[in-house]
């Protein structure tokens, strides 16, 4: 029994390395192209398997994406190899197929304000060594950033300058001083920015600097204000009639890349149904609210132009005109006119025969 069950291990040890070898050897009737570059593996072999296959030819695709997969190790292997950190690295050569980029090429950086004028001056950047010398310590040190030559931040003991106040913390005015440096530099790195993609930055609150602000620009400066805490705005207080801020926007929802595909399939074939339908999709509501909203203003636009011809008709033609609708004794029938009952009156001392106004406006 013993030596029955060692043959039988043996036996079945052999199986196992035959199917081992079995598995790592694949016989294909034409050879299937490299690109040991970007891993890719071409298979010309007609997919006779797959056809005989049926409907559903899983289990044979799967049986095929194996083998080539196999046979791409094979190559790999053959590869030089080298070990780094305990594990043995592949050497890939240069790729042969070329594939298209997955985004569109950088734009080049645009001009900084200081740049677009070195360049129309013509005044080149001038290269300066990372390490100078430092007096004090009497070491190489960096000339920016963290230990660097002639650290004035180090220092114990600042004189005061002449004129200052004698009580004035000139530790805290230096380091205020640095906090506005940043702060300039900042603003300017957001204006050159703004600059390149034409974009106008507003000041603080987005109030205009004159002081001339609308209502709404006010009530905007308010809301980021207010919004402008830890909470955002949640435990804010708010006043007796204030209202509730409108329009600040909706968070964004974005779905989740792995979870419901049932929804995702949904979506899918929803977008499909509509892109399919030969029917376009139409609301009726919207369609009539703009055909109302059509007619009101051609009414509108054609009462302005019967009210401008009627202005232009009744406008004032000169003294010697007459008004319309009537004749010119109609017209003249008031106190003075020429349509009336006519006095004789004795001229003037100085030879004038004063003559009635004959309708229209008197010129003074």
């Amino acid at each position: 029994m013993e030596g029955r069950s060692v043959e039988e291990l043996l036996a079945k040890a052999e199986q196992e390395e035959a199917e081992k070898l079995q598995r790592i050897t694949v016989h294909k009737e034409l050879e299937l192209e490299f690109d040991l570059g970007n891993l890719l593996a071409l298979d010309h072999n007609p997919p006779t398997v797959l056809r005989q296959a049926g409907p559903s030819p899983d289990a044979e695709l799967r049986a095929l994406a194996r083998d080539n997969t196999q046979l791409l190790i094979n190559q790999l292997w053959q590869l030089p190899t080298e070990r780094v950190e305990e594990a043995v690295v592949a050497r890939l050569p240069d790729p042969v197929t070329r594939l298209p980029r997955e985004k569109p090429l950088p734009r080049p950086r645009p001009l900084t304000r200081w740049q677009q004028f070195a360049r129309l001056k013509g005044i080149r950047p001038k290269k300066k060594t990372n390490l100078v010398w430092d007096e004090v310590s009497g070491q190489w040190r960096r000339r920016w950033g963290y230990k660097r030559a002639r650290d004035d931040t180090k220092e114990w003991l600042i004189e005061v300058p002449g004129g200052a106040d004698p009580m004035e913390d000139q530790f805290a005015k230096r380091i205020q001083a640095k906090k506005e440096r940043v702060a300039k530099n900042e603003l300017n790195r957001l204006r050159n920015l703004a600059r390149a993609h034409k974009t106008q930055i507003p000041s603080s609150a987005g109030l205009h600097p004159t002081g001339h602000q609308s209502k709404e620009e006010l009530g905007r400066a308010m809301q980021v204000a207010k919004v402008s805490t830890a909470s955002v705005g949640r435990f804010q207080e708010r006043l007796p009639k204030e209202k509730a801020p409108r329009g600040t926007g909706k968070k964004r929802k974005f779905q989740p890349l792995f979870g419901d595909f049932a929804a995702e399939k949904k979506n899918q074939l929803e977008l499909l149904r509509i892109m399919n339908s030969k029917k376009p999709q139409l609301d009726v509501t919207k369609a009539t609210n703009k055909q109302m909203r059509e007619e009101d203003q051609e009414e509108a636009a054609k009462r302005r132009e019967m009210n401008q011809k009627g202005k232009r008709k009744g406008a004032w033609r000169g003294p010697s005109s007459q008004r319309k609708g009537g004749t010119p004794g109609q017209g003249d029938r008031r106190k003075g006119g020429l349509g009336g009952k006519k006095h004789s009156r004795p001229p003037a001392l100085g030879g004038r025969k004063k003559v009635p106004h004959q309708g229209g406006k008197r010129r003074k």
